[in-house]
């Protein structure tokens, strides 16, 4: 069943266009219901633009390292100021978030709001994280959940409390917390009786819960000179058009921010959030900048790397590419809901299969069967349903750039990669394979089963981890880095990957202890274009170092397999090209995991180095070049967790065929572009 209603169009869009907004909050948690379109008016006042100011002082730090060090953070968490995860039982805040990012315990609730806690602590603290609570609803969520609210004894906010039933979840079909949800939207946008027949009430409760994000953000953020924790003022944009993911998530530089953080009810419209940014922040003249982090292009049916603008004159549409590369500098490619890398046997996928490609492919372990999108786009994917597309994973959406710079000589899709969360429970980077997973806070048991569960839990893994090499650890230089790109993505273990390239780097630089100081000197790291040639005979070389997570003595990590360099290309027939290379460490080391035990074997590789030089290089040919980093085979979390129940007691997701036992867990660097027409 499809509801449809037509939107307002918005004072700030400059194409003529009816814009509709798929969106229930049950469609932000990827709820299997049918689509309801709403309407939503832009806010009365129009938030005001971020204030005229200078950013605070700071200390400088103690701890500077000119050639850059890796700082490992998370960029994407809930709290339960998002109604999703406030509707799962989670009642967490900002500031239990980033305690707990620092080292400090978090309390945390099971699945429903009346389960029991449970106590978990990190195994190391994060360098950095943002909370990223969703836009969409936050006023409504903070009126109906706080006694004596001008709201709180409305009809809509019993229903999102659960004490009373909607009609509209009877229409959707709707059970449990996907029922509650429908106590904060009718088919007209905002409910009159949460909101108030002006939507006032909303507004004003949306400013001051943004303002406690930001005094928590502000409490948490180390200006000593110690510079031990960073902080970012931060929210997620969750637009969920036809039940497909094209979310992104929006980082702030600094405590410079916009009265209201934007979200997909008034802004339904991805170039439209861009352009707001631009308004409300980076060409504000306030000190106000703003980048916004795509996530889970894996859910997103070939939604999130299409060309939006692709029926605007062409001199707009190179406006809105180069803009798009500027405010999307990298790309959310790990995290709970799946590795959005790469995937086998996509349509025009030339050069063979990629055996590491198989690797937490969550529409595998829940749908049986995946068409290809091929040229097109689908829907559903939050949903289990639809097509996928190629450009739903990271190396060939960096392809589509190539494409897309073909024809408009400009390449909106020049990311980096990193890795996050999305943790509902505010518990950023808890992303052991020795823990139970804990993006919501369900029972061992509800964790492990799968039968009627499309998207069980065990589906999951425990998320990945954001990495940028930066001087030191404050907000100007990690968002420098983000803003460069020299940044990459984990699965979860702490891997410290280093990628160069140049036309002049030594063949011998992998014993040059001033590795990354010649790096940087002869050529560029992670995130950049190639620069210009010197000597027209000369083909590219790259070098690739990285470093093993040593783990902790009650989680130990696991040694490193080999290095990998991925080239993609646009072919001159339009295929899509891709070349794997192993440029150091063996494949064939022997290296197991028992899933009976989960005991190691096998040698490693505590680092490795290894040098490569393109020699099927053509000068004619743009080209795309990133480092994957393999660890030895190791059990997965669900594998620990099923052995540490009695054979008897185990649910039924510890002996499905889809759940690997063992994986290899890994990391991937930023790319480096040859751009032809330099």
């Amino acid at each position: 069943m499809t509801i449809t209603m037509t939107m307002q169009k918005s004072t700030w869009q400059t194409v003529p266009r009816t814009a509709i907004i798929i969106v229930t909050a049950a469609l932000l948690a990827g709820c299997d219901i049918s689509s309801l379109v709403l309407t939503t008016a832009p806010w009365e006042p129009p938030p005001e633009k971020a204030a005229p100011q200078e950013p605070l002082p700071r200390e400088s730090c103690s701890h500077f390292v000119e050639a850059r060090q890796p700082l490992f953070g998370d960029l994407h968490l809930h709290t339960s100021l998002s109604m999703d995860a406030n509707s799962l039982g989670t009642r967490t805040l900002p500031d239990d978030a980033y305690a707990f990012a620092t080292g400090l315990p978090l309390e945390i609730y099971g699945g429903t709001p009346e389960s029991k806690s449970k106590t978990i602590q990190i195994d190391r603290p994060l360098d950095f994280a943002a909370v990223t609570d969703h836009a969409e609803w936050m006023g409504e969520v903070s009126l109906c959940t706080t006694p004596g609210s001008r709201s709180y004894s409305s009809a809509g906010c019993a229903i999102y409390r659960g004490e009373q039933e909607s009609l509209l979840a009877k229409l959707l079909g709707a059970k449990g917390f996907r029922a509650r949800i429908a106590g904060l939207v009718e088919i007209g946008g905002r409910r009159d009786d949460v909101c108030g027949d002006t939507h006032a009430l909303c507004r004003e409760e949306l400013k001051t819960v943004w303002g406690s994000i930001q005094a928590s953000a502000e409490r948490w953020y180390d200006r000593s000179s110690n510079c031990r924790f960073t902080t970012f003022h931060a929210w997620e944009y969750s637009r969920s058009h036809q039940s497909t993911k094209v979310h992104r998530n929006v980082i702030l530089r600094n405590e410079i921010v916009p009265e209201l953080p934007i979200s997909a009810l008034e802004t339904p419209v991805e170039m439209d959030l861009r352009l707001q940014l631009l308004e409300q922040c980076n060409e504000s003249a306030s000190g106000c900048d703003a980048i916004a982090i795509p996530h889970n292009p894996n859910l997103s049916n070939g939604q999130l790397f299409r060309a939006e603008y692709s029926e605007l004159p062409l001199s707009r549409q190179r406006e809105e590419a180069a803009l798009r590369a500027r405010l999307e500098p990298v790309v959310e490619m790990m995290q709970i809901k799946g590795e959005s890398e790469c995937r086998n046997g996509m349509y025009r996928i030339m050069g063979g299969n990629d055996e590491l490609c198989d690797f937490e492919k969550i529409r595998d372990f829940g749908q049986s069967q995946l068409t290809d999108c091929e040229e097109g786009r689908g829907a559903g994917a939050q949903a289990g349903k639809g097509c996928t597309s190629r450009t739903d994973y990271v190396r060939y959406a960096l392809i589509e750039g190539l494409r897309e710079k073909q024809r408009l000589g400009v390449n909106p899709y020049q990311f980096g990669f990193i890795g996050s969360t999305d943790s509902h429970t505010a518990a950023p980077g808890a992303v052991s394979e020795y823990a139970q997973p804990y993006k919501y806070g369900t029972t061992l048991e509800q964790t492990l089963t799968v039968a009627g569960r499309p998207r069980a839990v065990a589906f999951q893994n425990p998320g990945g981890l954001a990495g940028v090499w930066a001087k030191e650890n404050t907000r100007d230089a990690i968002f420098d880095a983000l803003k460069r790109r020299e940044t990459f993505a984990t699965s979860g273990p702490r891997i410290a990957p280093r990628f160069f390239g140049g036309w002049d780097l030594p063949k011998d630089m992998c014993t040059n202890p001033q590795l990354a100081t010649s790096g940087y000197d002869l050529g560029v790291a992670m995130g950049s274009l190639m620069p210009d040639r010197a000597n027209p005979d000369s083909r590219p070389r790259f070098v690739v170092a990285a470093s093993a997570d040593p783990g902790t003595a009650e989680a130990p990590g696991h040694p490193l397999q080999r290095l990998q360099i991925i080239k993609g290309w646009l072919g001159p027939n339009g295929g899509f090209y891709q070349s794997v290379i192993d440029i150091a460490g063996d494949a064939n080391n022997g290296a197991t995991a028992d899933p009976m035990s989960c005991k190691p074997a096998g040698g490693g590789f505590s680092a490795l180095c290894g040098v490569w030089e393109d020699a099927d290089f053509d000068p004619s040919q743009d080209a795309v070049y990133y480092a994957r980093v393999i660890e030895n085979p190791s059990c997965r979390w669900s594998t620990r967790l099923c052995l540490s129940l009695p054979a008897e007691e185990r649910p039924d997701g510890c002996d499905n065929p889809r759940i690997p036992k063992v994986i290899q867990e890994r990391a991937w660097t930023a790319p480096i572009w040859f751009d032809s027409t330099r």
